[in-house]
């Protein structure tokens, strides 16, 4: 099976591998082990026997409980699904908010998008909820034992709750933090035709060029945005590595088991 970043996926703009990155020390991470995603409720069956072929045996949902009855994954065949909410009241990240709600919200400030993402950021790593949540994440990564087999994980867009998934996966694996960020960025080309099309159709119907820039916002990654999460992580609990340790609650061995299951 060829290594591709970025998988054949019909029903969804932005599934991607995080095989073949290098970390500090020389390693790089394994193809066919992680998986970063958007929701899995457009699969098609070509989609999820492509899932099952690739060695998926776990699905992480990151949504909300409104998010998962709205639009339920589509779990491939022998896929164990797994719901660990980073945020359990509602989407924080309005990836799945309704027309009307973006309207009452984002219509007037054209910053409001972006300060709202600002806070979003800090709150996937303050809240006990998301705290919980990627604790669950490491745990299903730690049983992930055998070489074939793949964690696919997700939230609506694949591109928040996911891309903070993906920063602490990949930190814990050392991987470079300048490769992570570029990772995070990778996002924006995915979506960017979908945003294009969203923007288009907001000022046919005659929104302000404020609420295009806010959905704009809402809708794609920004360096400021994991910048925002970052600087919690050392202001606050002292660094990357304890945060995962202190908060997260990775053990030594723990991080030594990562390494060696998603490591060459």
């Amino acid at each position: 099976m060829t290594n591709n970043r970025k998988l054949n996926v019909t029903g969804g703009w932005n599934f991607r591998e995080l095989g073949g990155y290098t970390t500090v020390d020389g390693h790089s991470v394994k193809w066919h082990k992680l998986l970063r995603t958007d929701g899995l409720a457009r699969l098609t069956p070509d989609d999820q026997q492509l899932l099952t072929d690739y060695g998926v045996v776990a699905d992480i949902d990151f949504r909300s409980n409104d998010e998962k009855k709205q639009a339920p994954d589509k779990v491939p065949a022998g896929v164990t699904y797994h719901f660990l909410p980073v945020f359990p009241a509602g989407d924080e990240t309005d990836a799945s908010a309704t027309q009307e709600e973006l309207e009452a919200r984002f219509n007037g400030d054209d910053q409001a998008g972006y300060r709202h993402m600002l806070d979003v950021y800090q709150k996937m790593v303050t809240m006990p909820t998301a705290q919980e949540a990627y604790h669950n994440f490491f745990g299903t990564l730690l049983s992930n034992e055998k070489a074939d087999q793949s964690v696919l994980f997700h939230c609506t867009a694949g591109k928040d709750r996911t891309g903070m998934g993906a920063f602490l996966a990949l930190s814990a694996l050392n991987v470079d933090p300048q490769t992570i960020h570029q990772d995070y960025l990778l996002t924006n080309p995915n979506v960017m035709p979908l945003v294009d099309r969203q923007s288009d159709k907001a000022r046919e119907e005659g929104h302000s060029e404020a609420f295009v820039t806010n959905i704009r916002a809402l809708s794609t990654v920004n360096p400021d945005y994991l910048a925002a999460a970052t600087k919690v992580i050392n202001t606050q609990y002292g660094g990357t590595q304890d945060y995962l340790h202190d908060v997260l609650g990775l053990s030594h061995s723990e991080l030594t088991t990562l390494k060696r299951l998603y490591l060459d």
